[in-house]
């Protein structure tokens, strides 16, 4: 961090008036990448907002950060949950905060990255969630289909806009709440809110890329072994990259469709970020990531 924002963060008396720096964008956009850089230029420690990486052994599909990466910046909620606890927003909103206390009470630059636009908002936006239902009734709706669960929220007249439809638990919290969603906040003060944008056939090529990558560095093998362990029904195994391996291991299809469907299901996710994103004003937009280092550093030398 910049000297004259140590003075800020040393002279805050609450936990929403010391700067934070937040990185959104695609999947695949440099995201990452950019937050490490910027890490290490400004003193700052990163706070993972992806509903992924959360999960132990879910390491390659995820893109999770190296042992290199995890050692020269500090990393929070990585490698939290095992696989079947499951995780939710309002845990992540929690946690989360937490981490950024004890960024700030280290004289450090809370750096907040991911495209899990739920998450993000959490935080930037101070998330009021909503009460958990009981357990009798999610017991009996999670013995439900997708297509089953769908059925009732259609009947039921309520939204699925902004949900990941494939999303099983969230399908059940949708029914529970009876449509209702978190409350929300004005944008929290003294936040910069970077987003990156690539062009849609290099995002293709980026992601065509790591899927690749992924493939060679063994993400077949650490699918087949995670399903062994868990199974297919826990959360993490419902998540791109590891959920198209299912027909493959079941002896359904090769792994040129499987690594086809990970491209595939990787460019819907693409945009349902890219669509959720777009809706906050309070994005900076960026097309190249060295551009977003002259906007952070007036930020940091002017916030207040």
């Amino acid at each position: 961090m910049t000297k004259n924002t140590k003075a800020t963060v040393r002279g805050s008396s609450e936990n929403q008036t010391f700067p934070m720096v937040v990185i959104v964008g695609e999947t695949a956009t440099g995201k990452s990448s950019l937050a490490m850089q910027v890490a290490k230029k400004h003193d700052g420690e990163i706070i993972s907002a992806d509903s992924w990486t959360v999960y132990r052994g879910f390491d390659i599909g995820t893109a999770k950060p190296n042992a290199a990466d995890l050692q020269s910046v500090k990393h929070h909620l990585v490698d939290i949950v095992d696989a079947g606890a499951g995780f939710s927003a309002a845990e992540f909103k929690r946690q989360a905060s937490e981490a950024i206390s004890d960024i700030r009470k280290r004289q450090k630059l809370p750096i907040l990255v991911g495209g899990a636009g739920l998450y993000v908002d959490s935080i930037v936006f101070d998330y009021g969630f909503l009460p958990a239902g009981s357990v009798a009734k999610r017991d009996q709706l999670n013995q439900l289909s997708i297509d089953e669960l769908l059925g009732q929220i259609q009947r039921a007249g309520i939204s699925v806009e902004g949900i990941d439809t494939r999303n099983k638990r969230r399908l059940v919290r949708l029914i529970e709440t009876g449509g209702k969603r978190p409350t929300k906040k004005e944008i929290r003060p003294n936040t910069l809110m970077i987003g990156l944008k690539v062009p849609p056939e290099e995002l293709k090529r980026r992601i065509t890329s790591r899927t690749d990558e992924m493939l060679l560095h063994g993400l077949e093998n650490e699918v087949r072994k995670l399903a062994g362990q868990y199974g297919w029904d826990v959360e993490p195994m419902k998540g791109i990259g590891y959920r198209e391996f299912k027909k493959q291991i079941l002896g359904a299809q090769d792994i040129i469709q499987t690594r086809d469907q990970i491209i595939a299901s990787s460019l819907k996710l693409a945009k349902k970020q890219r669509t959720w994103f777009q809706r906050n004003k309070s994005i900076h937009w960026i097309d190249d990531p060295s551009k977003a280092f002259p906007v952070i550093d007036t930020f940091l030398n002017t916030v207040h």
